[in-house]
């Protein structure tokens, strides 16, 4: 689980709000699958619309702009994001993502390694509505500021506790990774992380930075699936 900071800044998030704000949400059961549909009550924006495309393409730009995320997650494919909102008594009772999707308006499919989750209100904004992932060891509650986001393994069990007052707003979406193997992408990551903090902190020679960098890219040379 990697928590991503400030993935929209407080303008943008606050931009976000105000253009969901005039919109018309509609029964997010429509677009739940299988079993997930029976534990499925919130509201969810209407994908086609040309208002909501647009906010979800400026999602996707900034999703490819950010370091840290691509590193966690080395996506190959990205859903396009998903707008939800919960009210009060609304709840997505635990559940796992489809592994496969098809990608709205196209042909193309995608396997789901990694979700996220992009809040858009402030914690105090609403109680409940924790986003919580059950991992190997507990679970792991989650309610970020707004404009932060979660990435996790798509295969997790995860819910979203009920709404108890005010309102919920988030953005979801899934990527298929270049590299499917859990384990290995974890470690990609661990490495690539390090390697950012040796640079920041500007005490490794190029050659040794080099050779570190030698040994990350042609792993992923071995294991990506392109």
């Amino acid at each position: 689980m990697v928590i991503i900071k400030n993935l929209l800044s407080a303008q943008e998030v606050q931009a976000y709000r105000e253009r969901l704000r005039e919109h018309d949400w509609q029964d997010g059961k429509a677009t739940a699958m299988g079993m997930a549909a029976q534990v499925k009550r919130n509201r969810q924006a209407d994908a086609s619309d040309s208002n909501i495309r647009e906010l979800a393409n400026h999602l996707l730009g900034r999703m490819g702009d950010t370091p840290k995320l691509i590193s966690a997650a080395l996506p190959q494919r990205i859903f396009p994001p998903v707008f939800n909102q919960y009210g009060e008594c609304e709840e997505y009772g635990y559940h796992v993502d489809a592994a496969i999707m098809r990608i709205p308006g196209s042909h193309e499919v995608l396997r789901s390694d990694m979700s996220m989750t992009l809040f858009l209100s402030e914690p105090d904004e609403y109680e409940g509505g924790e986003l919580v992932i059950a991992t190997d060891y507990g679970e792991e509650r989650v309610k970020l500021a707004a404009g932060d986001a979660v990435v996790y393994p798509s295969r997790s069990l995860h819910k979203v506790t009920a709404v108890t007052k005010g309102t919920r707003i988030a953005a979801i979406t899934w990527m298929q990774s270049m590299v499917s193997d859990v384990t290995l992408r974890d470690n990609l990551f661990q490495l690539d992380q390090a390697i950012q903090g040796l640079i920041s902190e500007g005490k490794s020679s190029r050659e040794q930075l080099d050779k570190l960098h030698y040994v990350y890219h042609n792993l992923i040379r071995q294991f990506a699936q392109v």
